[in-house]
């Protein structure tokens, strides 16, 4: 196995005026590495963790798994955080929810994350067809995996989500990713409080409900704790906080880095407020150990 570890960076910590390192991201390459890479290349795939720059892409790959991103690897949107290729979107793989569930069955997994690139040019569906057939061929392939989607806000367009929700997958997360108050400077085409109406759409419809932010993009406390209790007051269980990270120069600059303290602060507030599951810490990403949290939230 080769293994190195990124240099890191330090700056001073707005609240605290602490030295706060940025977290140190490990790299691996190992056997498990690579059967993850050969079958997501086999398979024609794209990853959120390879297109995104996920820095625990080897250590999930490297425990075998993989976070598969359908509806091709071109985004509608440019969001200030995300460095996802944006422009215009390739016509439609209609097999793409075929070749997923082989490389899920392939990869012998328990449990399966499934994200896409918004697509506000399919203005029918927004995908969402091909994001239920996914789920489907997903659940008929591989009965004994329990499927997570990490969707977009499909516009807000109610068929579309559910469409998504009717397909039955074990979990709906859809992230609001910020505070309201930097919510059009981190990602301009959203609309906070149709993120809200998704989800709380999702927990009507009674799918166990997920979201998730970035921290360290200029929000204060008090907003994280009110952006907290506005989500779990909407009946969302499993919330998801970690440090944002800077992809490129090009991308929103990092405000501060938030010490392992405050972390578990947050943490521990969300369980107080009523989260079933809260996962926080620096490296924190929506499917970051996610099969873990499905267990925590009984669903494996």
């Amino acid at each position: 196995m080769r293994k190195t570890e990124m240099n890191t960076t330090s700056m001073k910590s707005n609240s605290t005026l602490e030295t706060v390192h940025k977290p140190k991201i490990k790299i691996e390459y190992g056997d498990d590495y690579k059967f993850v890479q050969d079958v997501v290349s086999s398979n024609n795939l794209h990853t959120v963790c390879e297109e995104a720059r996920c820095p625990n892409m080897f250590e999930c790959w490297g425990r075998g798994t993989a976070t598969i991103m359908i509806l091709g690897d071109i985004c509608t949107r440019a969001c200030g955080f995300c460095s996802v290729k944006t422009g215009k979107p390739q016509k439609l793989d209609t097999m793409e929810p075929y070749r997923t569930a082989l490389a899920v069955k392939k990869m012998r997994l328990r449990h399966v994350v499934i994200t896409s690139v918004d697509r506000d040019d399919l203005k029918g569906d927004f995908g969402s067809e091909i994001w239920a057939e996914t789920i489907e061929q997903i659940l008929r392939n591989v009965p004994n995996c329990t499927v997570e989607v990490l969707t977009p806000d499909f516009q807000g367009h109610t068929p579309s989500l559910y469409t998504v929700f009717n397909a039955k997958p074990e979990i709906f997360s859809h992230n609001v990713e910020c505070v309201e108050r930097i919510s059009k400077q981190v990602r301009a085409q959203a609309v906070w409080q149709r993120s809200l109406d998704v989800l709380r759409e999702s927990v009507k419809y009674g799918l166990r409900t997920k979201t998730g932010m970035m921290l360290g993009l200029g929000e204060t406390k008090d907003e994280i704790i009110s952006t907290m209790q506005q989500v779990v007051d909407l009946g969302v269980e499993i919330f998801t906080m970690g440090q944002y990270l800077q992809p490129t120069k090009k991308h929103l600059p990092v405000s501060r880095y938030l010490t392992d303290d405050e972390f578990k602060y947050f943490k521990e507030e969300g369980l107080k407020m009523g989260f079933l599951v809260v996962e926080s810490g620096a490296l924190v990403r929506s499917s970051y150990h996610a099969d873990e949290q499905a267990r925590l939230a009984k669903v494996v």
